[in-house]
């Protein structure tokens, strides 16, 4: 394994990669290498482990360190690997945070931690002696929509003064709030790096400071991310505006069906699936698109061009082969 510098400000698609499982217990290995493979093919500038995405949270503990370990042996300093230590407990975000730097990752992400709600100047505290236990630098994860607490902008000014923490995930979809973090950041430390969550905000939050984004669905056309960046990067309007249709249409087309609360993680996995690039298999308490919601993905996925008519139905809990 090769560590990998991480730069300040860290640039670029970040995707957040899925998980896949044959079971709770066990990793689909070689629905990982795929996947992997598949994604650095687009062009990415760096992985994600242990997000949203992966379903970091639903994971247990033995495996998340293995996939962290299996994704850095496999990456070997290719693009720098963020880790997700976003934990209800303590002393559990500090071990997962040794653990990647063992695995020499560039970088780990925190949540606040859910089920007690802190207050600010409790949050504050927590991330301080958290950032002061660990050795890797930490990138803040803001997301209220899960953890039903966000890094308040007052927050993020104090903990600019800590140098370990060196970048923000907003996945709040407030523009408001990402536009006074941004200027919060430029007048205190413009090094440090603002990246966007919800893909559907790329484009715009690039265009007005934000230095990337951890899209979700990179896992499944990451050049296509890559692309929009660029084209953001540039400055390039009517080059960001197709694009950033191409990237509407995915969304409405792969995240939609099934319980609003679940379909995003289920599109991601099931559509993975369907490509025949690893397990559907989803950690509890969700479950794969079966029946007719999967018939109806698979359609899409051929109007989006991602799938041909002889593509063949494969097992949702298998390795594919």
């Amino acid at each position: 394994m090769t560590a990998t510098r991480l730069p300040q400000p860290f640039r670029g698609i970040i995707p957040p990669i899925a998980t896949p499982l044959l079971d709770e217990e066990r990793l689909d290995h070689a629905g990982l290498e795929r996947l992997v493979e598949h994604i650095l093919a687009g062009g990415v500038h760096g992985l994600f482990v242990l997000g949203s995405t992966g379903e970091g949270p639903s994971l247990g503990y033995r495996l998340r360190r293995e996939l962290v370990e299996r994704v850095s042996e496999q990456v070997a300093g290719r693009v720098p690997i963020l880790v997700g230590i976003t934990d209800t407990s303590f002393s559990e975000a500090v071990q997962m945070a040794e653990w990647a730097a063992d695995c020499e990752t560039a970088a780990v992400v925190l949540a606040p931690p859910c089920y007690f709600t802190p207050s600010q100047i409790e949050l504050r505290c927590y991330v301080e002696r958290l950032a002061d236990a660990i050795s890797l630098p930490l990138f803040l994860y803001n997301m209220p929509s899960l953890t039903k607490v966000a890094f308040e902008v007052d927050i993020v000014r104090h903990l600019l003064d800590h140098p370990r923490i060196v970048g923000l995930k907003d996945s709040s979809a407030q523009m408001i709030y990402f536009h006074k973090v941004f200027q919060a950041v430029q007048s205190i430390r413009p090094e440090f790096t603002l990246l966007m969550g919800p893909e559907e905000l790329l484009a715009e939050g690039v265009l007005l400071g934000a230095h990337g984004g951890i899209c979700g669905g990179a896992n499944l056309l990451p050049r296509l991310y890559v692309q929009l960046y660029d084209a953001a990067s540039r400055g390039d309007l009517p080059r960001v505006r197709a694009l950033h249709a191409r990237v509407i249409e995915l969304s409405n087309l792969v995240y939609t069906l099934g319980s609003a609360n679940s379909s995003y993680l289920r599109g991601v996995k099931t559509a993975l699936n369907l490509l025949g690039i690893c397990s559907g298999y989803l950690a509890e308490p969700f479950q794969p698109l079966e029946g007719s919601d999967r018939q109806q993905l698979q359609q899409r996925l051929l109007q989006l061009g991602l799938l041909t008519e002889s593509a063949e139905e494969l097992p949702i809990s298998s390795p594919l082969v």
